[in-house]
């Protein structure tokens, strides 16, 4: 497994395969096509259950445990589908929408655990979130450029060998780690800050 480390309350952890085959970078994206509809839907979700748990949160001071699940729900159904249309794995995503933080184990190679924190939030933190956010965001867009720019190399690294050059899957896997994190942080799961870090230390990915 390729973990994150464990202190930050979003993590991502991933088993690459040894080989993916050459014609999944041709198919992948096409085959979740399906997902990608689904998880519009779970988005906008998403979405609407941030806005109420911003108004909950500065009111009260905890988050509802429904809500927890619904975001953690939809942050791991986002993950797997991106990893596949990515080729990075065969295993075609399950339609399944676990209402549970900690990952319930039905991908065998994907595993996206979250530890929101329901009770003793910081209002102050949530009520000015999206201003907080921000320098993550644009962080966010430049690595995620840098990223694309990866994964059409290893889109031809793969249709010729199969294999993702093992650098660039770290690379990329390493921005998706961030933008979980700043993901969980701006669905108000957590009021933990995230790191300015592509790899923490101890990880192997």
């Amino acid at each position: 497994m390729q973990p994150m480390n464990s202190s930050y309350p979003a993590t991502l952890t991933f088993e690459p395969p040894g080989k993916v085959a050459n014609w999944r970078p041709l198919v992948n994206w096409l085959l979740a096509i399906p997902h990608y509809i689904v998880l519009y839907g779970l988005r906008i979700l998403a979405q609407v259950v941030g806005i109420i748990s911003w108004f909950v949160i500065v009111f009260t001071g905890e988050l509802p445990e429904s809500f927890a699940n619904i975001q953690s729900m939809y942050l791991r159904y986002e993950i797997r589908v991106y990893t596949y249309a990515l080729f990075m794995r065969e295993e075609y995503p399950p339609f399944t929408f676990a209402m549970t933080p900690a990952d319930s184990g039905e991908e065998p190679r994907l595993r996206v655990d979250l530890r929101p924190q329901l009770t003793d939030r910081n209002r102050l933190t949530v009520a000015f979130r999206i201003i907080l956010v921000i320098p993550h965001l644009i962080v966010l867009t430049v690595l995620e450029l840098v990223a694309w720019v990866v994964t059409v190399i290893a889109f031809f690294a793969v249709l010729f060998t199969g294999r993702w050059p093992e650098g660039m899957r770290s690379l990329v896997l390493n921005v998706t780690r961030w933008y979980l994190r700043v993901q969980s942080y701006f669905l108000l799961l957590d009021d933990e800050y995230p790191p300015f870090a592509l790899e923490e230390s101890g990880n192997t990915a």
